[in-house]
């Protein structure tokens, strides 16, 4: 890939995790399911494994509507293209409680991200998160929690 279309699919890739991290922290289901391929799929915190965007919306509604969710705080290690219509993006993110000012470290994860060009628009073909609970490595999990709240001191949601 040329170096400018690497950085317009960095770009966009980065873009697109972005509208999902919003779409999650304004806990807008439809939103976040828009930012999903046709066939595009999403697994869960929990291992929950969802499929379609129709089926990601209909997943997220009652968790938003039931639960008061955490927002989310990430910073992106890599973007990594895979192809010339095909970004690899990788992130790790902290969520802060609703009506807390500081992240909780029981909850920090890994984000994967695929994203595939379709015409001129990127959308999510899978999208993880995966606990980052880093058994017998207490020492990074600790330097994660304090980058991340870094970005919450600094009011970024995602560098």
């Amino acid at each position: 890939m040329k170096d400018a279309e690497q950085l317009t699919a960095d770009r966009s890739a980065r873009a697109l995790y972005e509208r999902l991290l919003t779409a999650w922290n304004r806990r807008d289901a439809a939103a976040m399911a828009r930012c999903f391929a046709p066939n595009g799929n999403m697994v869960g915190f929990d291992g929950s494994q969802v499929d379609s965007p129709g089926a990601i919306e209909a997943h997220l509604r009652p968790i938003f509507a039931d639960h008061p969710t955490a927002a989310y705080v990430a910073t992106v290690r890599e973007v990594r293209a895979l192809g010339p219509d095909v970004v690899l993006l990788r992130a790790v993110a902290g969520m802060v409680p609703p009506g807390s000012a500081d992240i909780n470290p029981a909850v920090n994860t890994v984000h994967t991200l695929v994203a595939t060009r379709d015409g001129g628009d990127w959308s999510a073909a899978l999208f993880q998160s995966t606990p980052a609970a880093w058994h017998g490595r207490p020492h990074d999990s600790a330097a994660l929690t304090e980058e991340l709240r870094g970005l919450v001191r600094r009011g970024v949601t995602c560098e």
